[in-house]
């Protein structure tokens, strides 16, 4: 399945938890929210590291922690989760599977049901369509253990029961948004490409709404 999805649906507050919002992508997310008038809770490590997230409400501690997810969750209506971490050629990665996990459980204790993830294209049945450098070097060097835990992040939250949608975005740029994306979920013929991180934000914010990618999980590119 394949579509061309453009970011003009209407704006809609509600209440949303973002995780990952010091990231490049995360604090766009935050940004583009408020913008729609949403009501932004974000989870960060220390406030020394959220400058810059002006209008959220900043929740201080560890996204693997049940418990201060729970705390971060309440009243919340839906979680986008742009959690990354640095490529890790030698140490296996446990972060962000770990950190999904709790959140699953934290989510179905507050009785939260909608789930943005944002991982990445390799993860799944993207893998080997990331293009020549990607694939032969970029990914066997640097990323493979960050992308096993990409893969069990994704299962997790497959299993979870949750309303969710897995966002897989091309190679990542801070170009200026072009205001729309594809969406591919078959990716014949699809080898490499690129999108800016303002379109991966205004995508997974849209998705908190929309039904068209419920439970699949569409690469996301120019």
């Amino acid at each position: 399945m394949n579509d061309t999805t453009r970011h003009d649906i209407p704006s809609v507050p509600s209440r949303i938890l973002v995780l990952g919002a010091t990231g490049g992508t995360g604090r766009l997310i935050v940004r583009q929210a408020i913008e729609r008038g949403q009501d932004v809770v974000a989870l960060v490590r220390s406030p020394e590291r959220a400058r810059g997230l002006e209008g959220a409400r900043l929740v201080i501690g560890d996204a693997r922690d049940e418990a201060v997810l729970r705390g971060a969750l309440a009243g919340r209506d839906a979680v986008v989760s742009a959690l990354g971490t640095p490529a890790s050629p030698f140490r296996e990665v446990t972060l962000l599977s770990t950190a999904t996990r709790a959140l699953v459980a934290a989510m179905k204790a507050e009785g939260v049901a909608r789930l943005v993830l944002i991982t990445g294209i390799g993860a799944g049945d993207s893998a080997g369509h990331g293009g020549f450098l990607f694939d032969r070097l970029i990914f066997p060097l640097l990323l493979r253990h960050v992308y096993a835990d990409k893969n069990r992040q994704e299962a997790i939250l497959r299993e979870s029961g949750l309303d969710r949608v897995i966002v897989r975005p091309a190679i990542l740029n801070d170009k200026p948004g072009r205001g729309a994306v594809r969406a591919l979920t078959d990716l014949s013929g699809f080898h490499g490409g690129s999108v800016s991180r303002e379109d991966v934000a205004r995508f997974a914010l849209d998705q908190l709404r929309a039904e068209t990618w419920l439970h699949q999980a569409p690469l996301i590119a120019w």
